[in-house]
């Protein structure tokens, strides 16, 4: 029971306690209640592979559900662009989406990446009360950083 793993989730577990973080503390106790009913194998590996397209889906809903309810409409689009945040805030999207694709990309062909990026994740989550949006983006970032340095050597 107690492995390992089990031993560095818990750790997790503390942490999310002790930040007051509870996406942190949720996603910790689903995984180990999925361990300790030993529901790991095909289950954690579907979660795994296609969870934070999951996530993605429900972000965007959530999104999405201002425009659903009237509260933001073609007129707040427009108006976005009659100023230079809503112009920055174009800029940033379309640049998070990209790195964010290109952080997927990079976590799936360099494993040793993301266990740094999980436990910077975990660490802003904790220390900063940041959100563990972070993994996508950061390896994105990793990306391009690569990418650079390659284009140097």
């Amino acid at each position: 029971m107690f492995t390992e793993s089990m031993l560095f989730l818990l750790l997790f577990l503390l942490l999310g306690l002790i930040a007051k973080n509870n996406s942190l503390i949720i996603a910790v106790a689903v995984v180990i209640l999925l361990k300790l009913f030993h529901v790991d194998g095909k289950v954690m590996e579907m979660v795994q592979a296609k969870g934070i397209n999951w996530g993605v889906t429900i972000i965007t809903v959530a999104i999405l559900i201002p425009i659903a309810t009237g509260q933001i409409g073609f007129k707040d689009l427009i108006d976005s662009f009659k100023s230079a945040a809503g112009w920055i805030g174009l800029g940033a999207g379309i640049a998070v989406s990209i790195l964010a694709k290109k952080g997927v990309s990079y976590m799936a062909v360099d494993p040793q990446v993301t266990v740094s990026l999980v436990f910077g994740t975990i660490l802003a989550v904790v220390l900063f009360r940041g959100i563990a949006a972070g993994p996508v983006i950061a390896a994105g970032i990793a990306y391009m950083a690569m990418q650079l340095v390659a284009f140097i050597k």
